[in-house]
């Protein structure tokens, strides 16, 4: 076990410097064209503001738990339906990489706990929870990925997008487990407003 860590840690040391693909994550394809900045208000009443430190217990050496997350938004009347999106753009494959994936969030939703994502039953692959939300395609094909960069990697920062849209996702016209491709172009058009919050974490020896 030693010895993997080890490795694993010298490899992360090599490509420590392949990082940074934030121009790859969603609120920089076309659908955000219109809006370029931020304006939804996102903290957590668990970690803090933007940037927060996360401990072992939000990553997958610990719980796993996604931090509760509260948003406001400038122009309520105006959003018909929520997604979130959270992407690590650090990871040293040449992308980012996507953690989780959940849309058709209804306009009165504010908030998103680990309750919201609780798994309640898996039909032909698509994914039941709590919310009611429809879960998308991921890295590892689960509800939400916790945070676990390679060690030696240095710190991660995970991207956590809410995208409030003017007119409504058809469920019928998404796929069973919706792409983040697949939602980018989806969304053109439809995006009125945006946040973002960040998480870092760092996986130790």
């Amino acid at each position: 076990m030693w010895l993997l860590k080890v490795i694993e840690f010298c490899l992360g040391r090599l490509f420590y410097k392949r990082r940074g693909y934030d121009d790859q994550c969603l609120f920089n394809s076309n659908a955000f064209l219109k809006h370029p900045k931020p304006s939804i208000t996102i903290t957590s009443p668990d970690c803090g503001g933007s940037g927060a430190q996360f401990t072992n217990h939000y990553s997958m050496f610990g719980v796993g738990q996604i931090p509760t997350l509260t948003w406001s938004s400038p122009s309520p009347a105006d959003i018909k339906q929520y997604i979130l999106v959270i992407e690590d753009p650090d990871g040293p494959l040449g992308h980012p990489n996507v953690h989780g994936i959940y849309c058709l969030i209804p306009p009165s939703s504010t908030s998103v706990s680990a309750i919201d994502l609780e798994l309640l039953k898996e039909e032909d692959g698509k994914k039941i929870i709590k919310s009611g939300w429809r879960v998308g395609k991921n890295s590892r094909d689960t509800v939400y990925v916790p945070p676990r960069p390679p060690r030696g990697h240095g710190p991660h920062r995970y991207f956590f997008e809410i995208i409030a849209l003017g007119e409504k996702l058809k469920p019928g016209k998404l796929t069973d487990v919706p792409t983040k491709e697949e939602l980018a172009g989806a969304i053109d058009g439809k995006v009125v407003a945006w946040g973002l919050w960040v998480g870092v974490y760092e996986s130790v020896m």
